[in-house]
C-alpha cells in the first residue's frame, strides 16, 4: 500500500509530501510528477517517484495498486479540459481498486466559473463508485501574499471584491488536512468545506501589509471588467483573467468566507493567521 499524491512538485502537492514524511517511512509515498528533475530531491529521501501526465491517459495504466490512498490535486491547466484530465486518474483509481481517493476541490459556496471543473470532477468520482473523500479547499493566503511587488510598488491593493471578505489559510493548513486524511481512518464518503479561522477583507490586508512594510497601502476596489483589464495587462491570458475576475465578485457576495471550522478539526491546530503569510512574504 501506497500513499499516492499526483502534482506532487507543485505548490500543494510539495507540502503535502513533505508533512507526509513526517509521519510515515518515505518509502510508502509515491510522488506523481510530469518532470522527474524537479522531484529529485524527493527521490534522494526515499520517495517513490512515478512520471504520470494528466493530458497522456496511458501513463497512469498501473501507477495505482490495489489498497493504495490517493490524493488527487487538481489541475491548473485551464485550457485543457481538467474534468477530462482528472477523470484519467479517477479511471486509474477504480482499475486498480484503490482504498481511497481524496479530492482537493473548492468550497461548496463558490459559484464562480473556477468551481465549475470542480463541480463536474466531483461528480465523476461520485459515480465512478471509488471510496472518495472531498477536499472544498478555499483560498490560499499565497494567493494574494506571495504578489506582494506591485502592491509595495504602487501603494495599493486592486481587487474587485468590494467589501467582501475571504476564509483563507496557508497552502500548509490545506496540506495538513490532506495528510490527515490520507493517514487517519474514517474519512470515506465525507466532504470538508476547508477555510481559515478568521475572515478578512482587502481594506484589513492592505492596512496590515502597510502596517509591517512601514509603508502606504491602501485598498482601491474596481469594478470586475476594470480588474479583468489590470490582469490581462499584467500578461494573464485573457481566459484566466476572465476566472481570477470572476472569483472576486464572488468574494464580493461572500462565497469565499468558509467558517464551518472543518480545516483546524482536521489538523487540530488553528490556521495560520494572514498576518503571519504577509510576513513570511516580506521576508522572503
Amino acid at each position: 500500500m501506497s500513499i499516492v499524491v499526483t502534482g506532487a512538485t507543485g505548490h500543494l502537492g510539495r507540502h503535502v509530501v513533505e508533512q507526509l514524511l513526517e509521519k510515515v517511512p518515505a518509502d510508502q509515498v509515491t510522488a506523481v510528477v510530469r518532470s522527474p528533475e524537479k522531484a529529485a530531491g524527493l527521490a534522494a529521501r526515499g520517495v517513490r517517484i512515478a512520471v504520470a501526465d494528466y493530458n497522456a491517459p496511458e501513463t497512469f495504466d498501473g501507477l495505482f495498486s490495489a489498497g493504495d490512498k490517493v490524493l488527487l490535486v487538481s489541475g491548473n491547466e485551464f485550457d485543457k479540459g481538467r474534468v477530462a484530465q482528472h477523470r484519467v486518474v479517477i479511471d486509474a483509481a477504480k482499475a486498480a481498486g484503490v482504498a481511497l481517493l481524496a479530492y482537493t476541490s473548492a468550497p461548496g459556496s463558490l459559484k464562480a466559473a473556477l468551481a465549475d471543473d470542480h463541480r463536474g470532477t466531483e461528480e465523476a468520482l461520485l459515480s465512478s463508485g471509488v471510496p472518495y473523500v472531498l477536499l472544498r479547499n478555499g483560498w490560499y493566503h499565497e494567493n494574494y501574499t506571495e504578489n506582494l511587488g506591485p502592491v509595495l510598488e504602487h501603494g495599493a491593493v486592486i481587487q474587485a471584491a468590494g467589501g467582501g471578505r475571504v476564509s483563507s489559510a496557508a497552502r500548509a493548513d490545506y496540506a495538513a488536512a490532506a495528510v490527515a486524511v490520507l493517514t487517519g481512518e474514517g474519512h470515506e464518503g465525507r466532504t470538508y468545506e476547508l477555510g481559515g479561522d478568521e475572515a478578512w477583507g482587502f481594506a484589513e490586508f492592505a492596512a496590515e501589509v502597510g502596517r509591517q512594510s512601514g509603508r502606504e497601502i491602501v485598498y482601491r476596489p474596481v469594478p470586475v471588467e476594470e480588474f479583468q483589464g489590470i490582469l490581462t495587462g499584467a500578461g494573464l491570458p485573457a481566459h484566466f483573467a476572465a476566472i481570477l475576475a470572476g472569483v472576486d465578485a464572488s468574494i464580493e457576495k461572500g462565497e469565499l468566507v468558509v467558517d464551518g471550522g472543518d480545516l483546524s478539526r482536521l489538523t487540530g491546530r488553528p490556521t495560520t493567521p494572514l498576518a503571519e503569510a504577509i510576513a513570511a512574504a516580506l521576508k522572503g
